[in-house]
């Protein structure tokens, strides 16, 4: 890689903690990819931590030997933002690998070079989001711009806030179902009925269902139909409140397969989701969270991913 770049040295401890969760992989391949994702996680973090911003590394997947196993994972949890991926780079390279998995989860993917005797990491620099396998170094903001980025995300992520819904105060965007349809293509299919479903079982509800639906423009040219993404809540208790997101199409009987809904944790980990098949006219997701809860709704298809954030 030819751009600036930041060295900093390697701890011994950093380099026995890698060492240490690289020998638990079964083969030498994946030992060497968590051997460089470790590294680069610490050097990032120590990065941070010399700049004022705090980290919490033990919360990450990277960190979790089971998803570490599975995975190719190398995040970094910072508290009020979210997790940044901290990818190692062959010095030799001029591009850097990105899992997919990571796409469209990240407040930021950072690079980082990871000298050959373990003693030296350089920081290339960083890019605010991804949804490319191969990240060239051209495409790297400076490092010096990591951490107003971060305050930026931690000030600026808009929240849906699902309690004040029950009230009737509602964030720009979000309509009542009917009065969406009447301005955008309706869909072929239509809607259920506010109920609760648990299983295979329906239950009428006695409280009331408050629903609120958005149109979003995926960009994945479905003969330019857009995605109307429903959102239903309904208390259960004082603190307790279920929540259902339902993905429809526009203009056409069936998604397209392989639109993908997903919910992820406060901290960006994957928490639910569900893809479109062939012959399905909606999907949906359901679950629980209470009161002061934070979550985040990402839709999309191949590359192209669109993320919402929420609080209960």
């Amino acid at each position: 890689m030819t751009c600036n770049a930041l060295p900093l040295p390697i701890s011994e401890t950093a380099r026995l903690t890698a060492r240490s969760f690289a020998q638990q992989q079964p083969t030498r391949e994946k030992a060497e990819k968590v051997l460089l994702n470790t590294l680069s996680v610490l050097t990032v973090s120590y990065y941070l931590y010399l700049m004022g911003v705090s980290t919490d590394i033990d919360v990450g997947d990277s960190w979790n030997p089971v998803i570490r196993l599975s995975t190719d994972i190398a995040d970094l949890e910072v508290p009020g933002v979210g997790k940044i991926e901290c990818r190692p780079a062959s010095i030799h390279d001029d591009f850097c690998y990105i899992p997919p998995e990571t796409w469209g989860t990240r407040a930021a993917y950072v690079v980082v070079v990871i000298d050959e005797s373990l003693r030296e990491a350089k920081i290339m620099g960083f890019v605010k989001s991804c949804s490319t396998e191969v990240l060239h170094d051209e495409e790297l903001l400076p490092l010096e711009d990591l951490v107003a980025h971060l305050e930026q995300q931690k000030l600026s992520v808009p929240l849906a806030n699902l309690s004040r819904w029950l009230t009737g105060v509602v964030e720009n965007g979000w309509q009542t179902v009917e009065s969406l349809l009447d301005n955008a293509v309706r869909p072929a299919y239509v809607f259920r009925s506010a109920e609760a479903v648990s299983g295979d079982t329906v239950l009428k509800s006695e409280v009331p269902t408050t629903r609120r639906a958005k149109l979003f423009d995926l960009g994945i040219q479905i003969a330019n139909q857009p995605v109307i993404l429903i959102v239903e809540i309904k208390p259960q208790t004082e603190v307790q409140t279920s929540v259902r997101l339902q993905l429809y199409p526009t203009g056409a009987v069936y998604l397209q397969p392989g639109v993908v809904l997903s919910v992820l944790d406060e901290s960006h980990n994957l928490f639910l989701e569900a893809q479109s098949r062939s012959a399905d006219n909606y999907i949906q997701l359901q679950f629980s969270g209470e009161v002061g809860e934070r979550f985040s709704v990402r839709l999309g298809h191949d590359e192209a991913y669109i993320i919402e954030h929420f609080v209960i």
